[in-house]
């Protein structure tokens, strides 16, 4: 390998071929020279962010807004995450660190421990701290909000004085609903003037009872532009309305306080307009669809209805309400009939037991007994008690007094004699019954009263 000699005007190499420098010593030489630069402040814009809430360290990229150049950055996440507003690609910032060089890896980088935006970043910087400490308060709370009236008889308008947005909205307003009046205040828009007169404008239109929603109008602007609408004093005098408020400031993409605090945020004045009067077509439109709607829906009900009575005139119930009274009476007359058939059966199966009983009574009778020939013999007492009916042969003794009962009369004798048959024996001493023995009292009775 061949020496290779210093550049003219150069200092001598304190190197060469037999001599070379290892690669720690160039790191150390180089981390001592860079970091003799001490702190900085550096000005540039960020192209990359890598941040985790997991790491210690992160790692940012900043570009120099003038050449394609650009530094690496190394701060500590928390410093990041606390910061008033996120870092984002694209924000100018100053930051103020000590240059490093990491030996192991001989790579260099940007010790940061600030970070502040400058220019546009600066503002939104504020706007963003002012933001979270208004919000903190509870000025945009949802609760806080209110709605809009259907149809307002009197819209106050705040804007610039000729401005597109005056005409957009005016314009709007008139053929959404011709007879919506409106109540103009123009007003500076931007500038030092923009928030004392928006503020007075407000105080006015507040005042006045025939205002019943307020649109503050701007078109669109860069952030300086805008900025008088995110004041403080203006948020705070919004927040403390009664009417209702609408912010339609610039475009879709703005965003000032205004839009947090206000009652409705529209993305532009044209759609505040929009959304503040309603299309007067629109609403006949909807009136005349929900007219034949509920005429529709009325129909249908009577319809419906009307079917209902139909099946329920169709009941026999209804078709005639006497149509039950007459079945429970026909079920009464019924079962009387039935009552009165099994009545007369019974009576009439007792008439004939009772008639075949009579017979049988008859057919064993005394009476019977005479019709055949015989004839009944009664010993007649002397102390006039009922007669006796003579049964056995010790019943009568002679000279007694008798009476024969015959069918067609009866014959008064006396016995002449007593005699009895041949082979019977005469009762047993206290077997010889009385009138008062009830066995024989039955067959002893006069047989003229036994029919």
């Amino acid at each position: 390998m061949s020496d290779a000699s210093p550049p003219s005007g150069s200092p001598p190499s304190p190197t060469s071929a037999e001599s070379p420098w290892p690669v720690h010593v160039v790191n150390d030489k180089v981390k001592g020279w860079i970091e003799r630069l001490g702190h900085l402040w550096v000005e540039g814009q960020i192209t990359q962010v890598n941040m985790k809430p997991s790491w210690k360290l992160s790692y940012i990229t900043l570009r120099d807004v003038e050449k394609e150049q650009s530094i690496p950055l190394t701060c500590s996440t928390s410093m990041l995450r606390s910061m008033p507003t996120p870092l984002k690609n694209g924000d100018r910032v100053v930051v103020y660190g000590k240059p490093a060089f990491y030996s192991g890896r001989g790579s260099f980088s940007l010790w940061v421990s600030r970070v502040q935006h400058v220019g546009v970043g600066e503002l939104l910087a504020r706007m963003e701290q002012l933001k979270r400490a208004l919000d903190a308060e509870g000025l945009f709370d949802v609760r806080l909000k209110r709605p809009l009236p259907f149809l307002p008889r009197r819209v106050g308008l705040i804007t610039g004085r000729g401005s597109a947005a005056e005409r957009d909205v005016l314009a709007v307003a008139h053929d959404r609903w011709p007879a919506v009046q409106t109540e103009v205040i123009n007003t500076a828009v931007q500038g030092p003037q923009a928030v004392p007169q928006v503020l007075a404008a407000l105080q006015q239109l507040e005042s006045d009872p025939r205002v019943d929603v307020i649109i503050v109008a701007r078109g669109g602007g860069s952030v300086e532009d805008l900025l008088p609408f995110s004041e403080e004093a203006l948020i705070r005098q919004v927040s403390r309305m009664t009417t209702p408020v609408v912010s339609a400031i610039g475009h879709e993409p703005d965003n000032p306080i205004l839009d947090n605090v206000a009652d409705l945020r529209a993305a532009t004045p044209t759609d505040a307009a929009k959304r503040v009067v309603p299309d007067v077509a629109a609403e006949l439109e909807l009136v005349t669809e929900l007219r034949d709607r509920a005429a529709g829906a009325l129909r249908s009900w009577v319809a419906n209805e009307q079917r209902g009575l139909s099946t329920v005139r169709s009941r026999p119930v209804l078709a005639d309400p006497l149509l039950p009274i007459r079945r429970e009476q026909d079920l009464v007359s019924e079962a009387r009939d039935r009552n009165d058939r099994a009545l007369g059966i019974t009576i009439r199966d007792m008439r004939s037991q009772i008639t075949s009983l009579k017979a049988q009574v008859n057919a064993l009778g005394p009476s019977q007994t005479l019709r055949r020939g015989y004839s009944v013999v009664q010993v007649l007492p002397r102390d006039h008690t009922p007669p006796q009916v003579v049964t056995t042969v010790d019943d009568v003794t002679p000279g007694s007094q008798l009476r024969i009962r015959v069918l067609d009369g009866s014959v008064t004798a006396a016995a002449m004699a007593v005699q009895r048959a041949e082979g019977t024996t005469a009762p047993a001493p206290g077997n010889t019954p009385t009138s008062s023995d009830p066995d024989r009292s039955t067959d002893r009775k006069d047989p003229a009263t036994d029919e």
